[in-house]
C-alpha cells in the first residue's frame, strides 16, 4: 500500500533542483575569466582576439571555454559574420547586461580591498 503524499513531498525535488542550479550559475559567474569577460563585454561587442588581449593571461583554450559556458547560460551571444577569414563577435544579452552592474560592483569591491585582504592574510599566516 502506498503511503499518502503531503505537500513537501512534491515541492521538496524542485527546491532541490532550484538549489543545484542556483549553485551551478553562481560557480559559473563566480570564476575569475568569467567575471573578467563579462566586465570587458560591459562595454560594447568584441572579438575572441581582442577579448584575449585585453584578459591576458588567459589562454586562448580557457577563453574558449569560458565563453562557451557564458553562451550555454544565456549571458552572451556569439555571432559569427560570413566573411573571409570568419569573424566571430561576442556581446552580452539582456540577461548578461543584467549581471554587469553586480560583476562590476564584485570587481570594484575586490580592487578596492585588496590591500587589506592582503595585509590581514600576512598578519594570519605570520601567527
Amino acid at each position: 500500500m502506498a503511503h499518502p503524499t503531503t505537500e513537501t513531498d512534491d515541492i521538496t525535488p524542485v527546491c532541490e533542483q532550484n538549489r543545484a542550479l542556483v549553485r551551478d550559475v553562481l560557480d559559473r559567474i563566480g570564476d575569475k575569466w568569467s567575471v573578467v569577460v563579462i566586465c570587458q563585454l560591459g562595454d560594447g561587442t568584441r572579438r575572441f582576439n581582442e577579448l584575449r588581449r585585453m584578459s591576458e593571461p588567459i589562454t586562448q583554450r580557457m577563453l574558449s571555454a569560458t565563453l562557451r559556458g557564458l553562451e550555454r547560460d544565456g549571458l552572451v551571444t556569439r555571432t559569427v559574420h560570413d566573411t573571409t577569414p570568419p569573424r566571430v563577435d561576442y556581446a552580452l544579452t539582456p540577461r548578461g547586461i543584467g549581471l554587469l552592474g553586480v560583476v562590476r560592483g564584485l570587481a570594484g569591491w575586490a580592487e578596492n580591498n585588496a590591500a587589506g585582504i592582503l595585509e590581514s592574510r600576512t598578519a594570519f599566516d605570520a601567527r
